[in-house]
């Protein structure tokens, strides 16, 4: 595959678990200095990796939801806990991952979590 073959199965990958509308936001406000951050992880994170297909999405949103949490990246978890829903997760598993995460990479680590779980439920609801 291309680079541009990857980018372009990326992006329609990316699009599909975060929201066209987030997606394309975080494109078009890219600069000179962030666009070729944006097209590294359109291409390798979501074009190669999340474009194999040994994994389902809903098992990768598991694992990127513990690693996420366990790294304390609210921003990045927010997304991603609005993916995993996208990607079939029920409020209940997302629960029970991020209480995992509590016991293996800290209580600390898991409040934060759990905080930013329900602003985003919070979020949809108020979408909804």
């Amino acid at each position: 595959m291309t680079n541009k073959e990857l980018f372009d199965k990326g992006l329609k990958i990316r699009r599909e678990v975060l929201g066209s509308e987030y997606v394309d936001k975080s494109i078009a406000g890219a600069d000179d200095f962030t666009r070729p951050l944006q097209e590294l992880v359109t291409e390798y994170c979501w074009g190669e990796i999340w474009g194999r297909e040994t994994l389902d999405r809903r098992t990768r949103s598991i694992i990127n939801l513990s690693m996420i949490s366990a790294l304390n990246r609210p921003h990045e978890l927010k997304l991603h806990v609005r993916g995993a829903l996208n990607n079939g997760l029920t409020k209940e598993e997302i629960r029970e991952i991020l209480l995992q995460v509590a016991i293996y990479c800290g209580v600390p680590a898991a409040i934060d979590s759990f905080r930013v779980a329900r602003e985003v439920f919070a979020d949809i609801e108020a979408e909804g």
